[in-house]
């Protein structure tokens, strides 16, 4: 791990959210992810599965968590199953947990190897009536992979049949999506990194750079700072590109009189970042970029007004949908007799503005959490509003990760600049200096 380790206490108070919310005689597996084949013998990065680094701060492969508070015997209330090194995978891999290691950065006092599972198993089933089984139930996941959670619930539930099953996914989400303090710590950690990455290629962006060079400067930076890398595949879309949702061939050459379009974040700890800058080629917006640049800045710190306890994304998208028709407007880019007379079910403004402006934030980039419930303190979201204009080659999003709290919303991207001047003299200025 290239981050630093973050205190126990996180993983303990997540635990014991986790077990108050749990009917009486349950117990819970959370498994790591599958080391995924890449080609030949290789394997892609092994990234932890979200709910066992929530519930363990264990960044490791072949990894079981159960836990199962009422068990009889308090040993086995919570267990940590590790991968048994030896001396051939020592060489050949490195260093892995040792038992005391796992429960220092857990606070989990019964640590075992996972070769010793099968035989703990009936002991924690045969005290237990509920089983809730921990699946993958992020509303935009979709794959045809057997993942290592999928596989272990099919095989415990035919070895277990007589069991109440219930769903560890909705509970996970209801507690992942409120922040712990230490959580927001390590978030402002991943946005401080991002920061420094845009404010390094501020200073190289120029006419004739390629949009691969830009991405290789961020993740230089990203590393540099003991970042895990990027949280998602960075965007970089010079152009035309940019009205390309999720354009990642990013290898394109960036032309004078462009904007690039550059959504990228850093993964510290697992935690993600999210921004999106909009910046000028050559350093200078046109009058007509600048024009399209504020309305979506706009927007967005209208929105991002709107993120507050007790609304909804249902009510706050609508919402933003009819501050963006306004700016459209202004952009003469909608005609307001026929926004009047618009069908609401398919407004207008969606020609130009086609996604949601607003997503959970956390240990995922698009983090898990009920859009239907009421936005709670301590959520964080992403508030990115756009514009984009193929027949103009043109497209402007404007991306900041916001806290909610009580007294009002926390910007942790706030020093990152957004002002368009603010953009135009960093980069004039590097390029004098260059």
């Amino acid at each position: 791990m290239k981050y630093d380790a973050i205190p126990s206490k996180l993983f303990i108070e997540n635990r014991a959210r986790l077990k108050a919310n749990l009917p009486k005689n349950s117990i819970a597996f959370f498994n790591a992810n599958d080391e995924m084949p890449r080609n030949g013998d290789a394997n892609f990065v092994f990234r932890q599965q979200s709910d066992l680094y929530y519930l363990s701060g264990i960044d490791q492969e072949q990894t079981i968590l159960a836990v199962c508070p009422d068990h009889p015997l308090p040993q086995y209330r919570e267990i940590l199953f590790l991968r048994k090194t030896n001396a051939t995978i020592a060489v050949w891999e490195g260093h892995k947990y040792t038992k005391e290691e796992a429960r220092a950065a857990s606070g989990i006092d019964t640590v075992m190897w996972v070769d010793d599972f099968e035989s703990v198993l009936p002991v924690l089933m045969h005290h237990s009536t509920v089983l809730h089984l921990n699946l993958n139930e992020n509303d935009r996941f979709a794959s045809e992979v057997p993942y290592r959670e999928l596989r272990f619930v099919q095989d415990i539930k035919k070895r277990y049949p007589s069991h109440q099953t219930e769903r560890s996914g909705p509970l996970m989400a209801k507690l992942r999506s409120i922040k712990h303090e230490l959580e927001i710590e390590v978030m402002q950690k991943a946005m401080d990194i991002t920061e420094k990455a845009f404010r390094r290629i501020l200073g190289m962006i120029r006419p004739g750079v390629y949009e691969y060079e830009i991405e290789a400067e961020i993740t230089h930076e990203f590393i540099r700072n003991r970042a895990n890398g990027h949280a998602y595949t960075p965007i970089i879309a010079s152009g035309a590109s940019a009205c390309v949702l999720h354009y990642i061939d990013n290898n394109k050459i960036c032309n004078d009189g462009e904007v690039i379009l550059m959504d990228f974040g850093a993964e510290y700890a697992n935690y993600a970042a999210d921004l999106t800058r909009c910046v000028p080629v050559n350093g200078k917006f046109t009058d007509r970029q600048k024009e399209v640049y504020n309305a979506v800045l706009n927007v967005m710190r209208q929105a991002t007004k709107l993120l507050v306890p007790g609304n909804t994304i249902e009510k706050y998208h609508a919402e933003v949908g009819k501050l963006m028709e306004q700016e459209l407007i202004k952009l003469r880019l909608l005609d307001k007799a026929a926004v009047a007379k618009q069908d609401p079910s398919m407004p207008l403004y969606k020609q130009y503005f086609m996604h949601g402006t607003s997503h959970f934030l956390g240990l995922d980039v698009h983090d898990v959490g009920n859009k239907y419930e009421p936005m709670q303190a301590g959520m964080v979201f992403t508030c990115e509003p756009g514009i984009y204009i193929p027949e103009e080659d043109l497209g402007i999003r404007i991306e900041n990760d916001i806290l909610i709290t009580k007294s009002g919303q926390v910007d942790l991207m706030s020093n990152i600049p957004i002002e368009a001047n603010d953009i135009e003299d960093i980069m004039q200025s590097s390029m004098v200096k260059g």
